[in-house]
């Protein structure tokens, strides 16, 4: 399988483009990961809250467990103290909540900002770059062996603008119905030319 063209000019664009598909994709990977890092920072906020929930949670707690050794009166010292580590627990929670949906919301925006350019790579410029692999690869057999030149020739005959068709004889059709060997190598030079490719044997 040819990855590129024998002709200069077909192989310069075809490893151009190459080069800017690969920068394309490259540019749009950084720019997701870039814009989830921004969506991130979103999640300072929870963090935040998730840390002074927990430490007040924590420092309630203990506090309300001193309280509890304090004789006859401390189960009732205990409950108001109980109550607020509840509730600093419920503020933490809500902190870790906050920190999930902006990752999420960061994760599903970096992955909606790579779906168009990776779309048109894989959907574009992919599946054409292929075609042309294959059909060079398959010009090229054909173009060492005398039936694959005739067919190339053919294939010319049939997808070749008419004037290149008449430059190479007045009436090429008949010229290669009768065999003519360089009127058939002619073709088949021309057909390999059009997938830049060189001819001739």
């Amino acid at each position: 399988m040819k990855i590129y063209a024998d002709r200069f000019p077909t192989a310069l664009r075809q490893l151009l483009t190459d080069l800017l598909v690969v920068v394309w994709v490259y540019a749009s990977i950084r720019f997701a990961l870039w814009l989830y890092d921004l969506v991130e920072k979103l999640a300072v906020p929870g963090r935040k809250l998730e840390g002074a929930g927990g430490g007040l949670a924590d420092n309630l707690a203990e506090a309300g467990g001193k309280v509890g050794r304090v004789p006859l009166v401390g189960d009732e010292l205990t409950a108001p103290f109980s109550r607020a580590a509840d509730a600093a627990r419920a503020v933490a929670e809500a902190g870790r909540d906050q920190q999930e949906l902006v990752g999420q919301l960061a994760l599903a925006l970096a992955i909606a900002v790579l779906v168009f350019p990776l779309g048109l790579v894989l959907f574009g410029w992919l599946p054409l770059r292929v075609r042309w692999m294959r059909r060079a690869g398959s010009a090229q057999a054909l173009a060492s062996a005398p039936a694959g030149r005739d067919l190339l020739a053919l294939r010319a005959l049939a997808g070749q603008p008419l004037a290149k068709l008449t430059r190479i004889a007045p009436d090429v059709a008949e010229a290669w119905r009768r065999g003519d060997d360089a009127t058939v190598d002619a073709l088949a030079a021309l057909e390999l030319r059009r997938l830049g490719l060189k001819g001739g044997r």
